[in-house]
């Protein structure tokens, strides 16, 4: 028997052997879906259902006695706690009943049949019952309508006994019924398995013979011809289907697809020079911004050290020293952060700090021309913003907005977070931007024209987006009214080891 299966085996082709192998794995999948089907049904629903009816049966029982405790508590004591235990135990025992449906099918004659005069007698108690809670009667009267809404409790809870009995003696009838299967159930189990393993396990032996080793062949020799070896001996096989016809194909491709892989080769070796190219350029361009970065460290405004040192001399012959004590340790606490901070980033209250600094040289050199203020919504202690960002900008602010203002302006610094953003945005109130100059200004800033910006806002912006691919930096203005700066950053809180670095950089 197995001969002749195996002779007819080799005849067919690998479309008809696959698709037989399909079939009978189908075959096996389909019989075992039904199979675990009836199981869950046994288990799920025939078991599940037994379940819920006990259960329910019981809360009915209990919501009915909880409702009967209840309800005495309160007429013999109307207090607040009796009172909101009996709306408890009244929503509850409404809550069960409507659980329970009049289903004839499911129920069965005589559960159907208990059920529908629970029901009904549950409809008439909670008329007198609301007539007692609602009424004002009092007397006989009262006495006599609340003993009748004990009688009826009783027969509620008889009722609602009933029932959960019948429910628990006709659920367990049904699993006596359905237990001899769950012990027939191994025993199919395991004998259809068995079947099963020996079915596939001689398929899966044909397919190897006539599928498989002929492709384990192909494979090995696609790995020799991988490793470069274009000269081996051809693969040979007894196939006469699909198989055969490849491995013909294969052996004429063979020398071809050698003289492929030497042209994929040099082209790899073409990529990898270009990409090797594409690095220095990246290195160059960081190298640059490095530099430029030292450079506007390094970068004092001659005008902005003339004047301040004119001043300073002058408050100096003016006064003992207070005043210019103040300005020189201003001033020493700029070059300071300018020549020896040597972190890309820095605490915001850094920042705030030497722009206070600066902003106050400032008023020493204009007077009540200039006026500064901050607004910030952030703890500056525990968020890390780029190196030297906002004095550059108020920089600009002193002198291409205020300084050619005769009435001079106020500069006022806001930062807030939105979201995950750090949001700093420098006001003034100086001579403003014209439409024409302002689009220049954005064209050269966003790298759409090279008109050249000067070293500060194009290397802020730079050294902004090179740290911070989702940062932005927007200028707007009004010609007359002012400009304002907006920079986005990437809310980034400070580590205990920027901290320490940030102190050691203060202490230098």
């Amino acid at each position: 028997m197995i001969n002749k299966f195996k002779s007819f085996w080799a005849t067919l082709k690998i479309k008809t052997k696959i698709s037989f192998f399909t079939g009978s794995v189908f075959v096996i999948v389909l019989f075992s879906i039904v199979f675990d089907a009836w199981i869950v049904r046994l288990f799920m629903f025939d078991f599940n259902n037994i379940m819920t009816d006990n259960l329910k049966g019981g809360e009915i029982v209990k919501a009915v006695d909880l409702e009967t405790e209840a309800f005495v508590a309160y007429t013999r004591s109307a207090s607040t706690d009796n009172e909101e235990a009996l709306d408890k135990a009244i929503k509850g025992l409404e809550s069960a009943a409507a659980a329970l449906s009049l289903d004839y099918n499911r129920l069965g004659e005589n559960r159907f049949s208990q059920l529908q005069a629970f029901k009904s007698c549950y409809k008439v108690y909670c008329d007198y019952r609301n007539k007692i809670l609602n009424s004002d009667l009092s007397g006989k009267e009262y006495v006599e309508k609340l003993y009748s809404v004990y009688d009826m409790q009783k027969y509620l809870y008889d009722y609602a006994k009933r029932y959960a009995d019948t429910t628990l003696i006709e659920g367990n009838d049904r699993y006596n019924e359905a237990l001899p299967a769950v012990f027939i159930i191994p025993a199919i189990t395991i004998i259809f398995s068995i079947i099963m393993f020996v079915v596939i396990l001689e398929i899966s032996r044909a397919m190897n013979k006539s599928v498989t080793e002929p492709v384990l062949k192909l494979a090995d020799a696609s790995r020799k011809i991988a490793a470069n070896d274009f000269y081996i001996d051809d693969v040979r096989a007894d196939n006469k289907d699909e198989l055969g016809e490849l491995i013909t194909a294969f052996n004429k491709m063979k020398y071809a697809t050698g003289e492929y892989i030497d042209a994929l080769e040099e082209k790899r070796e073409a990529l990898d020079r270009l990409h090797a190219k594409e690095l220095e350029t990246l290195e160059a361009e960081k190298q640059l911004d490095a530099m430029n970065l030292e450079l506007l460290k390094n970068q004092i405004n001659p005008h902005f050290l003339f004047n301040t040192l004119n001043v300073i001399g002058g408050m100096a012959n003016l006064e003992s020293a207070p005043t210019t004590e103040k300005m020189a340790v201003a001033l020493s606490s700029i070059f300071r952060y300018n020549l020896k901070t040597q972190e890309k980033e820095v605490l915001l209250s850094r920042e705030l700090k030497v722009s206070e600094d600066y902003m106050y040289l400032q008023k020493m050199r204009f007077g009540e021309r200039v006026k500064y203020e901050v607004e910030c919504e952030v703890d500056a202690d525990g968020v890390m913003v780029p190196t030297f960002t906002l004095q550059p900008l108020l920089e600009n602010a002193i002198i291409h907005g205020i300084s050619p203002k005769i009435s001079g302006g106020e500069i006022k610094v806001v930062i807030h977070k939105e979201d995950d953003t750090l949001v700093m945005e420098i006001w003034d109130t100086g001579k403003g931007i014209s439409p024409e100059e302002l689009k220049t200004l954005r064209d050269s800033l966003y790298g759409k024209r090279n008109l050249g910006i000067g070293i500060g806002m194009g290397n802020i912006y730079r050294r902004l987006k090179s740290m911070y691919p989702d940062s932005d930096m927007k200028v707007d203005s009004v010609l007359g009214v002012g400009t304002k700066v907006t920079i986005l950053l990437p809310f980034k809180e400070s580590s205990t080891e920027s901290g320490t670095a940030d102190t050691s950089a203060q202490e230098v």
